[in-house]
């Protein structure tokens, strides 16, 4: 079976081409991942193929990895607009992270926005890999109406929903054609001597050594083609299934790419849950490729099935894609053996979630069940990341935007009958002091019976940024016996749980520095209640402050929409560190700067407009910082409640 994966940007024309490539085939087969993913079976010329289709967008680029880890090759499909080629950025480095073959096809040829050369350059600011015109336009007017192939130079003339038919090449076409062809070939020659030497001697090469040449830069993804069409058309498919089929690389090429083993048996690309079914993963077979029922992965593989999940099938040999049913211990992202798994390589892994919600159920009834779906959701999407919040012990689920949020709460729904309520995580504030404070506390009670007894005294001081909590003791004579100090101790970190803000208190150092006892009346308990309340009575005197988290952000996006993030970062409070060229990302540049935790979520949108959803920022904690202005009511209020 040959497998390739179709990529490109929002309104690009993906599923068109995908629709229009498998109606070849009288009954294709489909399968859909998590509605995000597009799996489709046919036949063509008597082969098996699988079209992979993911959708455009920022929010479901974690899903392009494990795509192109069980494809031979990628199929980039491009406005046909010179404006639009940065939209193209994010497929193009994927595509060359992945070392994966790939061609473009530069779709809508039948209303285009700009010159195909115009097209072309844009393209290339983003790519290492030199892009070469397989095809140049023939026009009538204004009105492109059929193509020329560079090598064998031969004219073709588009017909509405029928294969194009063979023409004369019109002599409006032959000076840019040879042009085009020149150009093709010298970019060629740059991976063969012999083309060379006939360059060079101006000798015209066969048309079958050019095939020959072109079907090896492309498996050893050194070049990548660009062809011309107009899919609603149905105008240039077959010229991109014959590239696919007679350039692209065979499957034991592309297992090679995923660093699998020779004993791999499988890679699992996606899986998903589907109601009253469960589990299904997406394998594709490797080396002897493995039959239902066998060990894979230490345990028993259920039934597999075609696309369809209905026809079953005995075995998936090496090439072929079905589904495993009723596998459980698979998780998509890993190449499995007979009694292990190896993770996917590092390209073939997600942006880190960039979108963090705090996840609740509607309803309570729905607490437990919904752990249990959270859980199964991280599982199947290579997306999300769970995690939990600190202050109210609910899940925090980390995913790729607010699209791919959508999507993930209606799973819930539908396929797990869980409804959710998605809320921002509260920024995590803390208090600290400013100044030394020494304080005194008696705790006594005498209500019948044993009473309660304890005398401390306590010196509170600043600690510098990041030292935490800290607790000494100077007591001298035993006037605080030695077993009740850990009770001082412990009291003084449940009094900085809340300060008087209502936030955590950190970086502080309290030192018990006498006090008195009871024979009878002192007690663990005691001396725990009489430190709490000393340091709570004693933070206020000491100058208090409230903390804001300060984040470290790694911006990627593409270098035409740097100048548009400096006032960006400025706006939100931040701090820009400098920016410079992606070392190997041909056109992206790498942003760094300091910004508080707060403006996490406006930093998303604004990126999301800003670069036209190009860009993808890694988050992490940097240092607290002092506050100034009012600390945001919401948060006050949720930390005076908790």
């Amino acid at each position: 079976m040959r497998v390739f994966t179709v990529l490109g940007p929002t309104q690009s024309g993906k599923s068109t081409l995908v629709e229009a490539i498998s109606r070849l085939d009288s009954r294709p087969t489909t399968f859909d991942v998590s509605g995000t993913v597009h799996l489709h079976g046919f036949s063509y010329l008597d082969e098996p193929w699988c079209a992979i289709e993911v959708d455009g967008g920022g929010d479901a680029l974690a899903f392009v990895g494990p795509a192109m880890a069980i494809s031979d090759a990628a199929v980039i499909v491009v406005p046909p607009d010179p404006d639009a080629a940065v939209l193209c950025a994010p497929y193009l480095r994927l595509v060359e992270e992945a070392g994966i073959p790939a061609i473009l096809f530069i779709n809508r040829m039948d209303n285009p926005n700009g010159r195909i050369r115009d097209i072309v350059a844009a393209l290339q600011g983003y790519c290492s890999h030199h892009i070469t015109l397989r095809q140049v336009p023939i026009r009538e007017g204004d009105q492109i109406v059929g193509a020329v192939d560079l090598i064998s130079e031969r004219a073709w003339q588009y017909r509405e929903g029928q294969p194009s038919a063979l023409i004369e090449m019109p002599g409006s076409a032959v000076e840019r054609e040879q042009e085009a062809r020149a150009e093709l070939l010298e970019a060629l020659s740059d991976y063969d001597d012999h083309l060379l030497e006939q360059l060079i001697e101006d000798k015209q090469p066969p048309s079958a050594e050019i095939y020959d040449l072109a079907a090896k830069v492309l498996q050893n993804h050194q070049l990548i083609p660009a062809y011309l069409g107009a899919a609603s058309h149905g105008n240039g498919l077959t010229r991109v299934m014959k590239a696919l089929r007679h350039e692209a690389p065979q499957f034991d090429i592309a297992a090679g790419r995923d660093e699998a083993g020779e004993k791999a048996r499988a890679i699992a690309g996606f899986a998903d849950v589907k109601k009253h079914i469960g589990k299904i993963v997406v394998l594709r077979g490797l080396g002897d490729g493995v039959k239902a029922h066998e060990l894979l992965g230490g345990e028993t593989v259920g039934s597999l099935t075609d696309l369809d999940a209905r026809t079953q099938i005995g075995a998936l040999e090496a090439g072929q894609i079905g589904l495993a049913v009723k596998s459980d211990h698979l998780s998509p992202g890993n190449i499995y053996d007979s009694s292990g798994a190896t993770e996917l390589p590092h390209w073939a892994r997600s942006h880190p979630p960039s979108h963090r919600q705090l996840i609740t159920p509607a309803h309570e009834r729905d607490d437990a069940r919904l752990s249990s779906a959270l859980a199964r959701m991280d599982e199947i999407d290579p997306g999300l990341h769970l995690s939990i919040d600190e202050a109210t012990g609910h899940s925090i689920l980390g995913c790729q935007g607010p699209q791919h949020l959508r999507r993930v709460s209606a799973k819930l729904a539908e396929d797990f009958g869980v409804e959710v309520i998605a809320e921002p995580v509260e920024t995590a504030y803390r208090e600290t002091i400013q100044k030394p404070v020494d304080h005194h506390h008696r705790h006594r009670k005498q209500s019948g019976g044993a009473g309660q007894f304890a005398d401390v005294q306590i010196s509170l001081e600043p600690l510098p940024r990041g030292s935490g909590f800290q607790f000494d003791e100077v007591v001298k004579g035993g006037a605080v016996p030695k077993n009740y100090i850990p009770s001082v101790a412990q009291g003084a970190e449940d009094a900085l749980a809340q300060g008087p803000e209502g936030f955590k208190v950190v970086d502080v150092k309290v030192t018990l520095k006498d006090g008195k006892h009871h024979a009878v009346d002192s007690s663990d308990y005691a001396f725990r209640t009489a430190g709490k309340a000393a340091v709570r009575e004693a933070l206020p005197m000491a100058k208090p402050v409230v903390l804001q988290p300060v984040l470290r952000a790694e911006i990627h996006l593409p270098s035409t929409f740097v100048g548009d993030l400096v006032p960006t970062i400025s706006s939100l409070q931040g701090q820009v560190l400098g920016f410079e060229a992606h070392p190997s990302a041909a056109g992206w540049e790498v942003f760094n700067a300091l910004l508080p935790a707060v403006a996490e979520d406006e930093l998303h949108r604004s990126l999301a407009s800003s670069t036209r959803g190009t860009a993808w920022v890694k988050l992490g904690f940097d240092h607290y910082e002092e506050l100034r202005g009012p600390v945001p009511k919401s948060a006050k209020e949720r930390a005076a409640a908790g």
